[in-house]
């Protein structure tokens, strides 16, 4: 943080610029909070602990795009990072790593927990989720948002000797469901018929329903449960993948940059690529689009940017689409893993320029490369975003579809 001299290119990449601080203002903050402390004004360091909190901390979405702006690559989520990390209590932190330990089930009762949700009327578990909010915290218990979709499919197993690659499924298409409004497929779902399809044979790791890319423990700063995911998740890896020799292809963009960070603080030999690109260079040659979609409105996610695979996701939509449209106020949704769940402001806010500049007009159809990001924008545009993955799986069936996502 030392490194910051206050230049502010980093505001305009920010989610939570509309809402609450920046991260030029996050840091500007602790250099007041610790003057304060040195000349011993305790008064004014109590009030600028208290507004801290919510201020920068819990409405951080801990994205790094900050540091794509940055001259000197500073990423202020770090910060956040290491102070979630030192405000973590033990209660909280055993609970978390209880869940490393036992991660298919969370998932599992988290996706059974939103598909029952579905079944009530939505005031019943609204209600429910705010007197957990009152009792554990906002910080704890998320918010139910009826426009939340059901919960979804259980992860595949796949196994093949001559698998070129192997399947990181993404638990996040586990917890949440397909969205409504396209054919229910899912991401993983998508990419498996990709694969058959282009003749790619595909291997899934043997423990994978219990495996995930430690997103959850790392943006939390809960670092045992963190550990704990990592010595689970990487020799799984480093079997299935043959010592490295297979490439480790995830379907969900911030899951690949979790093992990604996940195996590069291991020193791992992985080679962790996101589906997207590798569809784009492995399986689009050897596909045949049989219907395509008018126009395709793309989200972008923070994590595609910042693993330079925006590109590959673009190269889909111009397969598929005789239009492909990516909004000039495109940013980080602020969706954040649960932060969307926790603090939907945040992702109100920080889609409301993108959403705006895409109620000029109706496109054919949406996606991006996220599943919690396709439902931050959802919510954002009442539109139905997918995961291009199941848009490029419904244009190249040998049947054209009727579904709403095909036009």
């Amino acid at each position: 943080m030392d490194r910051c001299v206050e230049c502010g290119y980093c505001e305009p990449v920010c989610p939570s610029r509309g809402l609450t601080t920046t991260p030029r203002q996050r840091i500007v903050l602790r250099r007041e909070m610790e003057g304060a402390r040195q000349r011993g004004d305790l008064e004014l360091l109590a009030e600028l602990e208290r507004d801290y909190d919510y201020e920068a901390i819990q409405t951080c979405a801990v994205d790094g795009m900050c540091q794509t702006a940055c001259p000197v690559h500073i990423n202020t989520g770090d910060l956040v990072r290491r102070l979630r990390a030192r405000e973590a209590g033990p209660v909280a932190g055993r609970v978390w790593r209880t869940a490393a330990c036992h991660w298919s089930t969370v998932t599992k009762a988290a996706g059974a927990a939103l598909t029952a949700a579905d079944a009530v009327p939505a005031p019943v578990p609204t209600v429910a989720s705010k007197a957990g909010r009152r009792l554990l915290g906002a910080e704890q218990a998320p918010l139910y948002d009826p426009r939340l979709p059901k919960g979804g499919r259980p992860r595949p197993a796949l196994r093949d000797d001559a698998a070129e690659a192997v399947f990181f499924a993404s638990c996040l298409n586990t917890m949440f469901g397909a969205e409504s409004d396209g054919d229910g497929k899912g991401a993983s779902e998508a990419f498996v018929s990709l694969a058959r399809r282009a003749g790619i044979a595909l291997r899934t790791p043997d423990t994978l329903p219990g495996l995930c890319c430690g997103t959850p423990w790392k943006s939390k700063g809960h670092r045992d449960g963190y550990d704990v995911m990592v010595d689970k998740v990487l020799p799984v890896l480093a079997t299935a993948s043959d010592g490295g020799r297979l490439p480790v292809v995830v379907d969900a963009s911030s899951c690949a940059q979790g093992l990604v960070t996940m195996a590069g603080q291991r020193s791992a030999d992985l080679t962790v690529v996101d589906a997207i690109e590798f569809v784009a260079t492995r399986m689009l040659p050897r596909l045949s689009v049989t219907a395509t979609v008018s126009s395709l409105a793309l989200h972008p996610t923070c994590s595609s940017t910042e693993m330079g695979t925006v590109a590959a996701m673009e190269v889909i939509g111009r397969a598929i689409a005789a239009e492909v449209f990516v909004p000039r106020a495109w940013g980080c949704c602020g969706f954040a893993g649960d932060r969307g769940l926790l603090h939907p402001e945040l992702t109100a806010s920080a889609t409301a320029l993108e959403a705006g500049e895409l109620s000029a007009r109706t496109f054919a159809a949406y996606a991006s490369s996220n599943r919690t990001c396709e439902i931050g924008m959802s919510r954002a545009t009442g539109k139905p975003y997918v995961h291009i993955l199941e848009l490029l799986e419904a244009a190249t069936r040998d049947v054209v579809s009727t579904g709403p996502a095909v036009s």
